[in-house]
Parts: structure tokens; sequence; C-alpha cells
């Protein structure tokens, strides 16, 4: 193979690219796999505008499905041709979060085609920076997953979104009986968040999102399990001053809900849900909102609230996740609302940060 075509991203820049470049070479302990199905994620262009892409020019795209093609001297070469996900969370995998199912906290934390969080060295993320958005992607082996014949490259290829919800879901600390705010209920997270909160003994959900229209399409996915909705637009006109929403989810949940899942990039929404709290809920933050608490730290001693900030799953999660699927509990097929071919990945990233048309999740079959 003489090249092959990549979404590139340059320094000092947050335009993507289409170019061709060299298929990765693999290392002794990597894999070769010819992507199928990569995952658009906005994360991508934010983080590329703060810096954290740290290794530029790059292949982004942390979110990869397909086949194994090519296997390192020390791989069993019995994966050649498996259907496999990428993990995309790099670790030094012996720290005391590594060893707690915390890898995201880890020094080195990087992703595989994404941005770089750690404190440390990150010497991994020098070697494994370029990700999926591409024709093909080098991976470590024990980064992969193999996938159940019936599990498709799209939703594989977004497992990353999936398990990021269950992470949320799991760091509320839910009783049986739950009753959950959900806010950015009509994009990725929202969706996924929506779609597993039956295997959490969510008892009824309130979905709060821009549309009451893209609202109502998400309704279904809650299956057996109770939905209100909240659409900004209805609510009266001020309500970022006066406090609107947190009144109409007082409405909703007399006595207040037992988490908010909070997946709001900024604005005063964050804040707003967040006092429709039952005494002891919790709220989890996965929005990167850089909006601050306006009230004492005493309001949440007296409450017993409990705030949760957490920027990503962990191989467990999506084991988890993988689970479900693998069973068929699950199914995940009708989160993938947009497909594009490679040339237009591009083109789909704006897309899908402007939003301009409902998207759930959006891929990329090269």
């Amino acid at each position: 193979m003489s090249g092959m075509l990549a979404v590139r991203a340059h320094a000092g820049s947050t335009e993507l690219r289409v170019e061709k470049v060299g298929v990765p070479r693999v290392g002794p302990e990597d894999v070769l796999v010819k992507v199928v199905s990569a995952g658009l994620a906005p994360s991508i262009v934010k983080h590329l505008a703060r810096g954290r892409f740290t290794h530029l020019p790059s292949t982004p795209g942390h979110e990869v499905a397909g086949t194994v093609v090519e296997t390192g001297a020390d791989v069993d070469t019995a994966l050649m041709g498996a259907r496999v996900r990428m993990h995309p969370m790099l670790s030094c995998g012996s720290c005391r979060y590594c060893t707690t199912a915390r890898q995201q906290m880890c020094g080195d934390a990087a992703m595989i085609g994404n941005a770089a969080f750690g404190t440390g060295p990150m010497e991994l993320y020098a070697r494994y920076h370029d990700g999926g958005l591409a024709e093909y992607v080098r991976v470590p082996r024990r980064l992969v997953d193999p996938l159940p014949d019936h599990v498709g490259f799209d939703v594989a290829a977004k497992l990353h979104e999936l398990g990021n919800a269950h992470r949320a879901l799991k760091s509320a600390g839910l009783h049986p009986g739950g009753r959950v705010v959900v806010t950015a209920a009509t994009g990725a997270m929202g969706t996924a968040t929506v779609k597993l909160a039956e295997f959490f003994g969510v008892r009824e959900l309130v979905l709060v999102g821009r549309s009451a229209e893209r609202l109502e399409a998400v309704r279904p996915l809650a299956g057996a399990v109770p939905v209100r909705t909240v659409a900004l637009e209805e609510l009266p006109g001020g309500w970022t001053e006066d406090d609107g929403l947190a009144r109409r989810l007082d409405d909703l949940l007399p006595g207040g809900a037992d988490a908010v899942l909070d997946y709001l990039p900024g604005g005063p929404g964050t804040v707003q849900a967040m006092q429709a709290l039952a005494t002891g809920g919790a709220l989890v933050h996965m929005g990167g909102s850089e909006a601050a608490l306006p009230f004492p730290i005493r309001i949440i001693m007296t409450r017993c609230w409990r705030v949760v900030g957490t920027r990503g799953c962990t191989r467990e999660d999506t084991s988890a996740v993988l689970d479900l699927l693998a069973s068929r509990r699950l199914t995940a097929d009708e989160l993938i609302t947009h497909r594009f071919p490679l040339a237009d990945a591009p083109r789909a990233m704006d897309a899908l940060v402007r939003r301009a048309e409902p998207m759930w999740m959006a891929v990329v079959n090269p």
C-alpha cells in the first residue's frame, strides 16, 4: 500500500482537509485496521481550538471500527480479519488511576485521534496520536475489542459515545426508581443516555433541549421509561435571567430530580437544572461548560448534593455497553442518523458542529 486518504488537522487552524498520506507502519505490538466506520465528534474541533492536539499535523478520529489487515510481530496472527473497534484512551496502565478503572485521570491520559489531557510525558500519545478518519489506522493490540457478528461497524464506531453515557449514568449513583433530568438531550450524548437509562433503573426521564420537535423524536429511545420534555424555545422569554427552566423542572418533578446529567457546553441551563435537584441528588457534568456555580458551597452541603465532573468513559464502560449489545438486550442502530464518505468529512464535521438539522450520531465510511 503506497498511500491512503486521511483527514488532516494542521497547526494554527481548526479547518480539516482530506489529504494523501502514508499508510501507518505497525510496530511489534500493533495491528493495522482497515477503517469501515469512523465517528464524528464536535470535540475534535473544540480541542483543536484549545491547542490540545499537541502533535500536528495529525489525523483526528477517536471512534473507529473496522477489520484487522496486518498484525505486528508480537501479535497473534489469529486476529487477522477480525472485526474490531478501537478503544481510544491511552494511559500508562500501572498507576493508581489505571489500576482502579479511572484511566482518564492518568498522568499520561490522551486519546488516539483526539486530545492530550495528561500532565506526564505522554509517550504513547506521541506514538499513537493519529486516529481513524482515514482509510487505515494503527492501534495497540491491547486497545482493540472484537465485535459480535450482529453488531454493525457504525454502532461499534460510536461505542465511545455510549460508553460516555454509561459513565455519566454510573457516576450519578442512582438508586432504583431514580428520576433523571438530561440536558442537551437531542445530541449524541443525550440520545445515548436516553437509550441506556432503563439499564440503570431510571423511573422517569425529563429531557431538556432547544426544540420541541427534536425532543419528540428522541422520546421513543427511552423504551418503557416514561419521558417528559422541556423545550427551551417554549419557555417564556427571559428564562435565562429569571430561572424559568428551574421553575419548569420544579413543576414537573415535585420533590426534585435524583440526578441531572448535564451535557450543555455553556449558558445558564446547568445551574438552573441543578437547582431542581432533590436532597441527596447528583449533578454529573460532561459538557465542558465554563459557566460558574453562583450559590454558596453551604447549599451543596445542606442539600447533600454531589457534583461530579467526568471527561470521558473508561474501558470498563465500553466493555459494559459491548456486553449489552452482545446479549441483544441493547440495540443502537437507530442512533446513527447520518453517514458520509471520507471525502466529505470536513463538511460533515462543520454540519455536526452547527447542527442546523437534527443529528444524533454521525459516521464516516471510507
